[in-house]
């Protein structure tokens, strides 16, 4: 990897981090859009994303880079069903928002990293290391306690952290750069959207011009939200190591669960208390497992 400037890390930095705290306030963005179904959210989300997504890529001149793109057969599978993985996601966690389940989708994201390690084991081979076996199972203790305690499983936060890890995943493996990639899957999955919106309109059911300006305001904002943390983010990765990137994304989990606990008031009791602590500890020996040894090769180098 070549050298970086400091200026060059800390504008890496400072947008990593502006994407994360972004993600991390989005329960704030939908809860403004609470009177609005969320499949109709979903919708608008896929199409004013594509709008601003295309906006983007002509002020910056990438549509030769986007059309290129998807160089084989293979690519535009993987982006299809990245597509599908992505819009279940989204429309999982928007409605988890607005049913007061931000919680649950908070603990959702802070699973996600021990997720990968094991999709990590299962897709591509990856030996688990013993902390990391630790780390995995202090997590499933902290989902068997909220089993436990609330005889339900904590399916919002697991399926979200699947959805994730899997949507990662498949982005890992398909050779197509975050902008272009997302143009793709928001312009495969825009046609239903669309088709849904312009049956909302006929039913006269629509919230989208509808009367009230800050609920258009907002539906057609979501373009602009969804996409500028990911530019932001897209600039961070290129910018500074995996390791700090790994870290300031839990900065996303922690803001969304303080919304949930002091602004939004959902319940946080002993049991809440002890799942997330065990979730949290077993973050704590995966991101020491993951610094080690990059502390290491540092003392060796200096």
């Amino acid at each position: 990897m070549p050298s970086r400037s400091p200026k060059e890390n800390t504008y890496g930095f400072i947008a990593a981090l502006a994407a994360f705290v972004s993600w991390g306030l989005f329960p704030m963005y939908w809860k403004a859009l609470v009177s609005v179904d969320p499949l109709e959210i979903l919708c608008n989300r896929i199409v004013w994303s594509l709008v601003f997504i295309s906006i983007v890529l002509t002020f910056k001149k990438r549509w030769d880079e986007t059309f290129k793109s998807l160089r084989s057969r293979r690519d535009f599978c993987i982006l299809a069903l990245s597509s599908i993985v992505l819009g279940f996601n989204w429309l999982i966690y928007i409605w988890a928002v607005n049913t007061n389940h931000i919680l649950e989708a908070s603990l959702g994201y802070f699973i996600t990293p021990l997720v990968n390690i094991l999709l990590g084991f299962i897709v591509f081979h990856e030996r688990l290391k013993p902390l990391q076996l630790l780390a995995i199972a202090l997590a499933a203790a902290g989902v068997a306690n909220s089993i436990i305690s609330y005889g339900e499983i904590p399916w919002v936060s697991l399926v979200l952290a699947v959805l994730f890890a899997l949507y990662g995943l498949l982005r890992k493996i398909a050779t197509v750069e975050s902008l272009p990639g997302l143009f793709w899957e928001t312009l495969i999955l825009a046609p239903l959207a669309l088709l849904y919106m312009t049956k909302l309109h006929i039913d006269g059911t629509s919230s989208l011009f509808s009367g009230n300006i800050s609920i258009d305001l907002l539906l057609m904002g979501a373009g602009a939200v969804t996409s500028l943390p990911l530019i932001g983010f897209a600039y961070g990765a290129r910018k500074l190591q995996l390791t700090a990137l790994g870290l300031l994304q839990y900065s996303t989990p922690s803001i969304t669960f303080l919304l949930g606990v002091f602004v939004y008031k959902e319940t946080f009791g002993p049991s809440h208390l002890l799942t997330f602590g065990l979730i949290w500890a077993g973050l704590a020996i995966y991101s020491f497992e993951s610094l080690w040894p990059l502390k290491n090769h540092l003392n060796k180098t200096q």
